[in-house]
């Protein structure tokens, strides 16, 4: 283990040791494990938009929703505090790793300058475009408040994009179950509480870049707002918003993790994949095709989705000799993210993301480098 991991796991431990967790299983198979993170906390009010505190707000949120996942025998739920209490931003995602936790769920509120409204929901991640930057910086400023700041955060300045690109490494592993798990969460509440949906977008928080699983930041509304503020605020919209996130939170458990007893591959339906993909912020890259090449091989097979373990739109194209099987074909990155997730699920385990341009196969990376998209 590297040095700096080792020390964050070190300065957490008393953290975890008062705050614990909570759980109704006593069986000895292995629960899936739910870290519920409020941000804010103590000395740290979080926004005060409209008067209100946020670091209220979203305890008590955080708490209903862990309150309603631990009916359910099979879940652990792990809080990073159940108390009006200041927990420093470095030990959040740390806790989440020590409990070995399945997903990672930070809650907090927005704010603005203007009457900005709606819900939306964040993975780690860089949107180029820079308009998902300031909401990142506003919940990482929050390490000011920490003492001796400039020694554990070794120079990270929160307010510079390059400390905030530079976050992005840890999360990229787990970044399409996190697409789908905010999806989910997203679209209930959009739905189901008729918000205005700002969708599932990517920004370089540092509560989630140290989680060695899935991770999201849910932004349950603008405090700032007039009429979204209150109900944010209100002992109703606490209870519904608190609800709709649980209930992201059990299909997710339900439909993507959960494995069969005799199989260690979860499971995705293709209903799913299609709501993640109609509830993602678009990440298109103008004249790239991105697809998931499934296989290669000397046999050529009929493209039809009985061949391909009932995926749909397979392409066939021969290659130095071989035909090379593709699944999907769009100009959007995030997309082509959540199709080869589905692919990986279906069986693919070795699929990966290639990029066309002007009919020539391009280097992913040097695609995804580009500002320009």
């Amino acid at each position: 283990m590297k040095t700096k991991q080792l020390l964050s796991l070190l300065l957490f431990l008393p953290t975890f040791f008062v705050y614990g967790f909570s759980s109704t299983n006593n069986d000895t198979t292995k629960p899936f494990v739910v870290v519920l993170d409020p941000g804010h906390g103590g000395k740290d009010s979080g926004n005060r938009g409209n008067g209100f505190y946020e670091k209220d707000i979203v305890l008590d949120v955080t708490l209903q929703v862990g309150e309603i996942l631990e009916k359910h025998p099979d879940i652990k739920v792990v809080y990073t505090r159940k108390t009006d209490v200041f927990i420093d931003l470095y030990k959040r995602g740390p806790i989440a790793n020590e409990v070995d936790a399945d997903i990672f769920v930070s809650i907090h509120c927005d704010s603005h300058n203007s009457q900005a409204y709606g819900i939306g929901t964040f993975v780690m991640g860089i949107d180029k475009s820079g308009r998902n930057l300031e909401t990142a910086k506003k919940e990482n400023e929050v390490i000011f408040l920490e003492e001796n700041y400039k020694e554990t955060y070794a120079g990270f300045d929160p307010s510079s994009p390059e400390s905030l690109i530079g976050l992005t490494l840890m999360q990229e592993e787990y970044l399409d179950q996190s697409i789908i798990l905010a999806s989910l969460i997203q679209n209930n509440i959009v739905n189901n509480l008729k918000r205005k949906d700002r969708s599932v977008r990517s920004a370089p928080f540092w509560v989630l870049h140290s989680s060695y699983m899935p991770s999201v930041l849910v932004e349950l509304g603008f405090l700032t707002n007039d009429k979204e503020g209150p109900y944010v605020n209100s002992k109703k919209g606490r209870k519904e918003l608190a609800e709709e996130i649980a209930k992201g939170i059990l299909k997710y458990k339900e439909t993507i993790l959960l494995a069969t007893e005799d199989s260690q591959n979860p499971t995705i339906t293709e209903k799913e994949i299609e709501t993640a993909i109609e509830t993602t912020e678009k990440n298109e890259y103008k004249g790239v095709d991105f697809r998931v090449q499934l296989a290669a091989s000397s046999k050529k097979l009929d493209t039809k989705p009985s061949n391909f373990k009932g995926l749909k739109d397979v392409d066939r194209e021969k290659e130095d000799g071989l035909y090379k099987y593709y699944y999907g074909k769009t100009s959007d990155y995030n997309k082509i993210q959540l199709m080869k997730t589905f692919a990986q699920e279906k069986g693919y385990s070795s699929c990966y993301i290639v990029a066309f341009e002007n009919g020539k196969k391009k280097k992913l990376s040097e695609v995804l480098k580009r500002q320009d998209k």
